[in-house]
């Protein structure tokens, strides 16, 4: 009996494919790396599609996604011709090493975007003053500020 069609281990993929959505994937990335990663080893895409009952096709587009994402790797076995994929570990490790690099370049990106903004509001400031865009210009360092703070958190965790 196939450990992975089992009632229990079946309910515990559907439960972590949740978890796993939270960090960006469809909904058969996620199914398709709980699968992996609950089954401990190497499979082909023979097998993936077997065990979740879709197409080959459909495997392969999606561990092309979990490649991208460092989620998965290739592997090789000797007298295995056929391309296997496991899921790579510790779970947190591998899901947080892709992640935060995101989310630091994207918390970067949007603060530069901000500054820039904030440069342009200044220089028009200077032209015409008014109350109403002081107030603006105010809020919108407290959100460069806010942007930072993400930025070094995120890097902060990165370092561990």
């Amino acid at each position: 009996m196939d450990i992975i069609n089992n009632e229990k281990t079946q309910q515990i993929m559907t439960e972590f494919s949740k978890t796993v959505q939270l960090f960006g994937l469809n909904p058969l990335e996620a199914r398709l790396f709980s699968y992996l990663y609950l089954s401990g080893k190497a499979l082909t895409l023979d097998e993936m599609s077997e065990g979740l009952g879709k197409s080959k096709t459909s495997m392969s587009t999606n561990i092309r996604s979990l490649l991208d994402m460092n989620l998965v790797q290739r592997v090789w076995r000797k007298g295995v011709r056929k391309d296997l994929y496991k899921a790579n570990s510790p779970l947190f490790k591998t899901f947080m090493n892709f992640y935060i690099k995101e989310w630091v370049n994207a918390a970067k990106s949007q603060k530069e975007s901000l500054e820039e903004i904030h440069k342009i509001m200044e220089d028009e400031q200077y032209k015409e003053p008014s109350t109403d865009m002081e107030n603006i210009s105010n809020r919108l360092k407290e959100i460069i500020a806010f942007h930072s703070k993400i930025e070094s958190l995120y890097k902060k965790v990165d370092e561990k």
